[in-house]
């Protein structure tokens, strides 16, 4: 008697199957890059059909955009950021982006994305959006400065070196300091870029 094959495509427990899907996405993309990480492979580690990923997310490419949404609700966070002391705006930014970075999920998000960047040209422009448009602007664009697009992109200059040379290089001294020290180091560099004169 034959064994039933498994049906392609759609399963049981379908918000379980999407959850399953970017959580292997995120895996992969962080640890292989963009360039090496396929649909196929993705659907393989989520145990679905590779229909199924291009069901939920269309391509490759909305797959990434999917997995690397700001791991935060801005419309909750920045209220908070921005509240207090303008003096002290930079210190308050420089801790919330630390410790974003030192909590695993969003550490991996961050590393996936940069190391997808400079494999794949792609990319560029998608990460390009996520950190000008959906991160940092919007946080630049309420402090209420002047040229908030070029202070969001200056901050952006920061957190991508850090990211590149803390986390994915593990440059030394600065790989294993503490994260309240980086914290207070780049606060001054931060608290320039969204309020000083440029």
């Amino acid at each position: 008697m034959k064994a039933k094959q498994a049906k392609a495509g759609r399963r049981p427990g379908l918000n379980t199957s999407r959850e399953g899907i970017l959580a292997a996405a995120r895996h992969q993309f962080a640890d292989l890059g963009y360039d090496r990480a396929t649909v196929r492979s993705i659907a393989t580690e989520a145990g679905v059909d590779s229909r199924l990923v291009t069901h939920f997310f269309g391509t490759k490419q909305e797959l990434f955009l999917s997995v690397v949404e700001p791991p935060f609700a801005a419309q909750q966070v920045f209220p908070n950021l921005l509240a207090g002391d303008q003096s002290e705006i930079g210190l308050r930014v420089a801790q919330f982006i630390i410790k974003l970075l030192e909590t695993e999920g969003s550490r991996r998000v961050m590393t996936g994305m940069l190391r997808a960047a400079t494999t794949e040209p792609k990319v560029v422009p998608l990460v390009r959006e996520f950190l000008s448009r959906r991160l940092l602007g919007p946080l630049a664009e309420n402090l209420g400065s002047d040229q908030p697009s070029l202070r969001a992109s200056l901050i952006g200059s920061q957190v991508v070196g850090l990211v590149m040379a803390r986390y994915i290089i593990g440059v030394e001294p600065l790989a294993s300091e503490s994260a309240e020290r980086i914290a207070r180091a780049i606060a001054p560099v931060l608290q320039h870029y969204l309020v000083d004169p440029l």
